[in-house]
């Protein structure tokens, strides 16, 4: 695949006509996203979790369906945020994996591999479409003044911790609004990842060496809210990508005292992310505030009578991390599922869905269909009555959201680093260690085997094939991200 045709996919312009406001023709769909960062599938009460007060989203839930078999763009941030905004999987996207424009000091250049000039994004699609668009949280595609800048991707208002690892700490000296630097009061410059030998003397000493003033999260839901406001009679898409709950382990006090102090007999001291004296609580204290951010939202589009004409969707970036102190057994956090954040087994990409959309969608209701993140795009571009003229790797879901559940005629693809998985029907391929000395490949049934124990690869050697070469024609090799081990391996 030459460059040319990479730049095709990325860059086609839609030519959606602007929606008319006026006479007797209803007001297009309001969009809200929500995108929560490492939530696990299993880390939400609708979804199983014991442990972790979510009552919004349960709420959301009851409201709305649930999506049992929902996976994200990829195992990792930047890469699956990429397939989010292009509709593009991971074998046919720019960006396949994490990469950084500078290093962990204060002045460091930031930012992520920039989507380049002219992409279209979701948020283009829907601009061009006569919407008012916002980003209000973590970007990850394009550090500050850079072709990948939400400014320059389709976003009419963006107030973003720009780079992923700046995003590492809650109390960053600065966000950027609207492309400009936007100081935070209280908030001194302090090292993200730290390691101590023993625990500190008194919990407040962590508290006064690593928490501060201004709390990014509350900056990001003030902004989104005032979006809501600034836009009541216009259609709007608000994509509101949390930094929550991505460690380092940084929650106002009062916060983390809600949950109980039995729950950590140890200190976390820290080492990939900074320490804490009660990890447990604060991982539980920075999802629940997460769930009343989501409840201000919702509350703010009740206050100006916009619910009904508003879909809201609320899903993760990719799975539970195994870092920074965070216990994903204490909370069962993919329970019944293998892998975290990082692989692509199934813990790693398949998280939980919730759309809420009145009159469309049923309430309390269910569904299995197999959904990705490349669906998004061609599901906005059918709600908001726009065009998306070029290719994507999704499907609508209004099929779904309307109780449907028919054959997926695309396949599901992920790849990162030196792996590769493949879904078709029930049928997942995973390839690991790829280039390695002891790759490994493997088939599985996702029927009757959705925590990936049983390799099937032996027993049915013809499906094991014919998925090696839907993998392999589901993708092209990467001029800017170059796998030798994925491209050598890929009709083997």
């Amino acid at each position: 695949m030459n460059c040319s045709l990479l730049v095709s996919l990325l860059c086609f312009a839609t030519a959606g006509e602007l929606p008319e406001g006026q006479g007797n023709r209803p007001k297009p769909t309001n969009i809200v996203y929500i995108l929560a960062d490492d939530l696990g599938y299993r880390e939400l009460g609708c979804y199983g979790q014991e442990k972790i007060r979510t009552p919004r989203l349960d709420r959301l839930a009851a409201e709305g369906m649930r999506f049992m078999q929902h996976y994200s763009g990829a195992p990792v941030c930047a890469s699956s945020r990429c397939v989010l905004m292009t509709g593009l999987h991971c074998g046919h996207s720019l960006v396949r994996n994490n990469w950084e424009n500078g290093g962990w000091g204060e002045n460091e250049p930031e930012g992520q591999y920039p989507l380049p000039a002219g992409t279209l994004t979701m948020a283009r699609m829907l601009q061009d479409g006569g919407y008012a668009t916002g980003v209000f949280g973590k970007w990850g595609l394009g550090g500050p003044g850079t072709t990948g800048a939400p400014e320059n991707q389709g976003f009419d208002t963006s107030c973003i911790v720009n780079c992923q690892r700046k995003a590492h700490n809650f109390y960053p000296n600065h966000l950027w609004k609207n492309g400009e630097k936007m100081v935070l009061p209280g908030n001194g410059w302090f090292k993200a990842h730290q390691k101590i030998d023993e625990p500190l003397a008194t919990e407040e000493e962590y508290y006064q060496r690593y928490l501060g003033e201004t709390y990014s999260p509350d900056v990001f839901l003030d902004e989104a809210l005032s979006f809501i406001d600034e836009n009541v009679d216009r259609p709007f898409f608000l994509y509101y990508p949390s930094p929550i709950p991505h460690v380092a382990l940084q929650v106002p006090v009062e916060d983390l005292d809600a949950y109980p102090r039995e729950w950590d007999e140890k200190h976390y001291l820290g080492g990939s992310y900074l320490p804490h004296p009660r990890p447990n609580a604060a991982y539980a204290a920075m999802i629940t505030p997460l769930d009343k951010e989501v409840g201000a939202i919702l509350d703010r589009l009740e206050q100006h009578g916009l619910s009904d004409n508003t879909i809201v969707m609320f899903t993760s970036d990719n799975g539970t991390t195994w870092a920074g102190g965070v216990e994903h057994t204490f909370f069962d956090s993919t329970k019944g599922l293998s892998g975290l954040k990082g692989s692509v087994l199934e813990g790693g990409i398949r998280v939980p869905l919730i759309v809420r959309w009145p009159g469309k969608v049923e309430a309390g209701s269910t569904s299995e269909y197999p959904s990705s993140f490349p669906d998004m795009m061609p599901t906005f571009a059918e709600i908001a009555g726009t065009s998306l003229d070029r290719p994507s790797d999704g499907h609508s879901l209004l099929p779904a959201f309307g109780g449907a559940n028919p054959a997926r005629q695309k396949d599901l693809y992920w790849e990162h680093g030196d792996q590769q998985a493949l879904r078709h029907g029930d049928w997942k391929l995973v390839r690991r260690r790829l280039g390695k000395n002891n790759p490994e490949t493997k088939l599985f049934d996702l029927a009757t085997d959705p925590g990936e124990k049983k390799d099937l690869s032996k027993e049915q050697p013809e499906i094991l094939q014919m998925m090696i070469e839907r993998a392999a024609a589901t993708r092209f090799p990467s001029l800017v991200f170059p796998n030798p081990g994925l491209d050598a391996a890929a009709g083997s």
